[in-house]
């Protein structure tokens, strides 16, 4: 009895011990996170402007001023056009560049990957500097497309709705298809080889290989590339500030962009900034656990 006494105390030394060290990173992560994420809800709840801050009545009156919104509403869409267009035309760039790039006769593979992988070296303002320059109305394009006689006058890319927005996913796909192909291509060199050639000595052929064989091993990989970029997407906000201002009349804008020229342009409004950053936390979460319980089929 004694003994068995002797070891569970030694048994709870050791994971109090345990606690101790994880306490100040937990502290950390509570003042840093969890406390700011409380007091942007109860901010959520009051309305003012600058520091004249007093509770709404009624407390939801932020929230339902969002529905009638027709800004936010507007924001809301464009970001939901960038993520349905952009997102899953970027996975299917990322995981055809990964099979290629995996593929074992290949010659300079090491200067490919780095070469489809170096625009996520770029920093995001440089980059949207970089395809503002490319769309100004006397940029590469208009010269290009002027030169092969295609358009007898230059195009407004950013003053115009569809142009302006197609700038901004084309940004977003060069931008990040070589971050996801990074992922993919990991997970293709894990891929157990022997269910590879027994596809093969079954007379499955390139297309059936990769369909039913590699693209089931792929699926962890694939949500969580899905899971990252909608995320992303739903948060974007330096191409729509660097490149378009959010014009022309708010169409390219994003829901970010809107919350920061609520909270730091015009007349600041904190409480409805706030309200606006649970709405987009909201969707964050809600959207990654649809994908999570339609991709994730393990029991």
């Amino acid at each position: 009895m004694s003994k068995e006494r002797r070891s569970l105390t030694q048994g709870q030394r050791y994971n109090l011990i345990g606690w101790w060290f994880l306490l100040p990173a937990a502290a950390l992560i509570f003042v840093m996170n969890f406390y700011p994420m409380f007091k942007a809800f109860l901010l959520s709840l009051q309305t003012g402007r600058g520091r004249n801050l007093k509770y709404a009545e009624p407390l939801w009156s932020n929230y339902q001023r969002l529905l009638e919104d027709e800004i936010f509403l507007k924001t809301m869409k464009n970001t939901f056009i960038y993520l349905i267009i952009q997102v899953p035309i970027m996975l299917i760039l990322a995981l055809l560049l990964a099979v290629l790039l995996n593929n074992p006769n290949l010659k300079f593979k090491g200067l490919w990957r780095t070469a489809i992988f170096l625009p996520c070296a770029v920093s995001l303002v440089s980059y949207s500097l970089v395809f503002r320059t490319l769309f100004a109305t006397d940029g590469f394009f208009n010269d290009a497309l002027l030169g092969m006689g295609i358009i007898s006058t230059p195009i407004n890319w950013l003053g115009q709705t569809h142009t302006a927005q197609f700038a901004i996913i084309l940004g977003l796909l060069w931008r990040w298809t070589g971050f996801n192909m990074i992922f993919f291509l990991a997970g293709l060199q894990n891929i157990d080889r022997y269910t590879l050639e027994a596809a093969k000595l079954d007379g499955a052929n390139a297309w059936q290989t990769f369909w039913y064989v590699t693209v089931p091993q792929l699926k962890p990989m694939i949500l969580l590339t899905a899971i990252m970029s909608t995320n992303g997407t739903l948060q974007l906000f330096d191409e729509s500030w660097n490149l378009t201002k959010g014009g022309p009349a708010y169409s390219t804008m994003t829901m970010s962009h809107y919350l920061f020229d609520v909270s730091f342009l015009k007349s600041p409004n904190f409480g409805y900034a706030a309200a606006i950053s649970y709405v987009i936390l909201i969707l964050v979460a809600v959207l990654a656990f649809i994908q999570m319980k339609v991709g994730d089929k393990r029991d």
